[in-house]
């Protein structure tokens, strides 16, 4: 993974579906932001399913500091909610939950049959989801006067900075984006701009 640059999906992936022995796993992977996120699709999950015994799931959120957590939902203990953990360690993706609701089908898989089932499970919901690329980015806000709009857009376009906002009042203010590993720099090259001012949003 790039210093500045991080994997994960805007929407939520198609329903896959595993069977063994009778069970049955039904797969999703949902983007997420928050616990709120994470509650909420799992009470929608359980409407939908509303005769599925275990709804076990794994789910990573944050960039730099990431926060996560697995459960196993009535399985035996790290059956269920590590295996899919560790698929969304090995896609690399965060901002993500990964949900397999399992219908029992007569059968017991055993623990060794269970990580298996519901690693295959989440690994199939990562692979029906559109997995992107995003870059960590800074974001900073400048301000200036008319003045000097030529010379602020020719850096802006000169190295491809994406504006988020801008207001045009008394002064002129922008808010841009910048990629993180660019962004030490373009603020030298703002800061050194005489009478425009630049500060980083936090």
């Amino acid at each position: 993974m790039k210093e500045d640059a991080y994997k994960t999906i805007e929407k939520p992936s198609e329903e896959t579906l595993f069977k063994e022995k009778g069970s049955k796993f039904f797969g999703y992977a949902f983007p997420v932001l928050s616990e709120e996120d994470v509650k909420e699709k799992l009470e929608e999950l359980k409407k939908k399913h509303h005769t599925a015994r275990h709804f076990c799931y794994a789910y990573q959120i944050g960039i730099e500091k990431t926060q996560y957590r697995a459960n196993d939902d009535g399985e035996p203990n790290n059956s269920a909610g590590l295996p899919i953990y560790g698929q969304i360690q090995s896609f690399e993706v965060t901002n993500i939950l990964i949900v397999s609701v399992r219908y029992f089908g007569g059968t017991k898989l055993g623990v060794g049959g269970l990580i298996s089932a519901y690693k295959r499970s989440a690994q199939l919901s990562l692979e029906a989801s559109a997995i992107l690329e995003k870059t960590i980015n800074v974001q900073y806000k400048l301000t200036f006067n008319y003045d000097l709009m030529n010379a602020v857009m020719r850096i802006i376009k000169e190295k491809n900075i994406e504006i988020v906002s801008q207001t045009l009042e008394m002064d002129c203010q922008y808010i841009i984006s910048v990629r993180k590993k660019d962004a030490k720099s373009i603020f030298k090259i703002f800061d050194n701009l005489y009478k425009v001012f630049i500060k980083k949003l936090e």
